[in-house]
């Protein structure tokens, strides 16, 4: 068992940076922490990654000093438990719409007293199969360093936000731009100003509140949310690939022009 390093560093008021993945590959999530990010969100909400597929993610995640959290199908989804079971040291849960949505949400993932997690320590990797740790050390361990993460991403989340930012336990609520757009009528228009304005909206209210605020988006978008106060962030994979392809690109193909 380690420390969640990712949710140390959001505590100290300090950006967390991640990527997201898609797609089952431990071999990336080896690379991700290599190249220094602090953490690796595994999308089970859209990718097709099965309990082994993040069993090995996590493995992986371990192995090069980055931060597994996990997004389940849905935020009462049977899978979340073996999800966490198998190492991820937290869950960012979608479509949190109200207060008592996230309230589950930390009951799903912490055990009690402060959840309803239920317990197989014997069976778990997360638990190191009790082999290296007693069952009270391991509670206390999920309970003090697992990532609460409540996705607010519906116009009525955006209505009820000031109810959920009052629940306790939740150390992350992340506002979801594109299903948000969606949410508001404009999913062709992500950049639509209403849009804009209402994520703008929940990320000044969770930070007036003094929550630790999350956004996605591409690396300069990220900055410049970084700039505001926003702690909790990631882009996706295919979105530095398209950025770094690009400039790679254009660099040789400006060398060999040059040339000629």
């Amino acid at each position: 068992m380690r420390a969640n390093t990712m949710k140390a560093k959001l505590k100290a008021g300090q950006p967390a940076i991640g990527v997201s993945l898609t797609f089952p590959s431990p071999h990336l999530v080896e690379i991700i922490g290599y190249c220094g990010f602090d953490w690796v969100l595994i999308d089970c909400e859209h990718g097709p990654m099965n309990a082994e597929a993040v069993e090995h993610m996590c493995m992986a995640a371990e192995l090069a000093g980055v931060i597994p959290i996990v997004r389940p199908p849905s935020a009462g989804s049977d899978e979340l438990p073996r999800l966490l079971d198998r190492g991820a040291m937290g869950a960012q849960m979608p479509h949190i719409r109200t207060a008592d949505d996230a309230k589950r949400a930390v009951e799903a993932i912490k055990y009690p007293p402060l959840g309803a997690r239920g317990m197989g320590a014997a069976a778990l990797r997360s638990a190191t199969f009790e082999l290296r740790a007693s069952r009270s050390e391991y509670v206390d361990w999920v309970n003090n360093e697992t990532l609460v993460c409540a996705q607010i991403e519906d116009a009525e989340a955006v209505r009820n936000l000031e109810d959920i930012l009052r629940v306790e336990g939740v150390d992350v609520f992340f506002v979801g731009p594109t299903d948000l757009s969606g949410s508001l009528g404009h999913l062709k228009e992500p950049n639509h100003p209403e849009v804009r304005q209402a994520v703008q909206h929940a990320l000044a209210a969770i930070m007036a509140a003094g929550r630790t605020a999350g956004c996605v988006g591409a690396p300069d978008v990220i900055a410049q949310y970084a700039a505001q106060g926003v702690g909790y962030l990631y882009t996706h994979v295919p979105t530095l690939l398209r950025g770094a392809s690009a400039d790679a690109l254009a660099k040789v193909r400006a060398a060999r022009t040059g040339r000629t």
